[in-house]
């Protein structure tokens, strides 16, 4: 039986999130344009950030295709297209677990800088110190119930897919049944819920960048340099790498 608070939580919540995602980035880009950036911290410290960045990010771009493949992609379709449940399971577990690895490394790694590296930190807002609590919290949800639910089956076994999967495709769908994530473990409901309030506190973060791909490079023109013709009556301009002659200097008296 359906009640108020799962109501709440399972339908009325993540529309809120999504509402706020989407209006919070037009207002952003309409009215922060110069503050849509990563701000950047290379500057101060790159030893770190040349290990760090790449862990993290490619990391993290896997876990987000890990989850549109659970998420969007119904079972039928993967049995289709000739996966098994099992081949799908094992496939999920070891690139899950190798992503989650990868970008929790990063992800201290990150912290880690921005903590010690005096300028980093003096860089650092309050809300970047709440956007990574977060971040962090999705992240660790995610990773207990791969290990704790799929590997160690702590609680019996739960197939997301056949109740997380549907009820997170019904929000798009205006089709949403909120007794499926009332009868999901608890660790699911929390890293559901953790997620869509990332999603609603994305717009007021720095993450915004992630949406500022530079695709636009894939089509500009190429940018063509020329010299500066030689005025008349001026000295002919030399490269800055030639050499200077200079004429002797006279001496003796006149």
């Amino acid at each position: 039986m359906t009640t108020t608070a799962d109501i709440l939580l399972w339908v009325v919540f993540p529309y809120v999130c999504l509402a706020v995602f989407v209006l919070g980035h037009v207002w952003r880009y309409r009215y922060d344009k110069f503050g849509w950036t990563t701000r950047s911290s290379q500057l101060y410290e790159s030893k770190l950030l040349r290990w760090a960045s790449p862990m993290f990010h490619f990391g993290i771009l896997a876990v987000f295709l890990g989850h549109v493949m659970g998420l969007g992609i119904p079972k039928a379709w993967t049995r289709a297209v000739g996966m098994s449940d099992e081949i799908y399971h094992f496939l999920a577990i070891t690139i899950g677990v190798v992503a989650g690895v990868c970008t929790v490394l990063g992800m201290v790694l990150l912290i880690y800088r921005r903590r010690t590296v005096g300028p980093v930190f003096s860089a650092t807002t309050r809300m970047d110190k709440f956007m990574y609590l977060v971040l962090a919290t999705v992240i660790f949800l995610g990773m207990w119930n791969t290990i704790a639910g799929s590997i160690l089956n702590l609680g019996g076994h739960y197939d997301y897919r056949d109740g997380v999967s549907v009820w997170f495709r019904g929000i798009f769908r205006f089709d949403i049944r909120p007794e499926l994530m009332a009868d999901a473990p608890i660790g699911f409901q929390l890293h559901a819920l953790a997620a869509f309030f990332l999603f609603a506190l994305w717009p007021f973060t720095r993450l915004v960048h992630v949406f500022s791909v530079p695709l636009g490079y894939l089509w500009r023109p190429y940018v063509v340099y020329r010299s500066r013709p030689d005025r008349l009556g001026s000295r002919a301009s030399r490269p800055g790498w030639d050499r200077v002659e200079r004429r002797p200097e006279r001496t003796g008296r006149r």
